[in-house]
């Protein structure tokens, strides 16, 4: 936990320039599909980084919060979704992220930006997809590559179905 919580405040303070305003695009966020191998250890971590990171946001304590459950829920439904390993599962799980963090950190910019919802939408969209739905996605299979094993626990199947 304490490892992807420090790589992911560290990433987002860093590069505090282009991790926050509405066409962003969060380098840190590549960690994301991780929690689909690494499951809650890895979800707890980017959660909790993402809080630290977000002290340092322009938005304050409405970035921290809304920040900090977007992380937490798109990591959660990934980490569901890469579980059940249906073809395209881990796929499925980066767009699910991507989709989750545009939906909840673009809403809440557009109005503490002022600018239009879609164009808050479309600038975090472009910000995310390159981040999590490419290069997360290559992170993912990479170490997993690497690792030579999955780490999640499969769902549990019932034999007779």
């Amino acid at each position: 936990m304490a490892v992807f919580a420090a790589t992911y405040a560290v990433g987002v303070t860093l590069l505090a320039p282009i991790s926050f305003p509405v066409f962003q695009v969060r380098v840190a966020d590549i960690l994301l599909p991780l929690s689909v191998l690494f499951g809650l250890p890895a979800i707890i971590g980017l959660t909790l980084g993402n809080v630290v990171g977000n002290l340092s946001s322009p938005f304050g304590i409405i970035d921290v919060v809304g920040g900090t459950a977007a992380n937490f829920l798109a990591t959660f439904l990934a980490w569901q979704i890469g579980r059940r390993q249906f073809t395209g599962a881990w796929l499925a799980s980066a767009m699910v992220e991507v989709v989750t963090i545009t939906a909840v950190v673009g809403t809440y910019l557009a109005f503490l930006i002022e600018v239009p919802l879609w164009l808050s939408w479309v600038g975090v969209l472009i910000g995310e997809t390159i981040s999590v739905g490419f290069g997360g996605y290559l992170l993912l299979k990479g170490v997993d590559r690497v690792l030579g094993r999955r780490l999640y626990l499969p769902v549990p199947r019932n034999p007779e179905t």
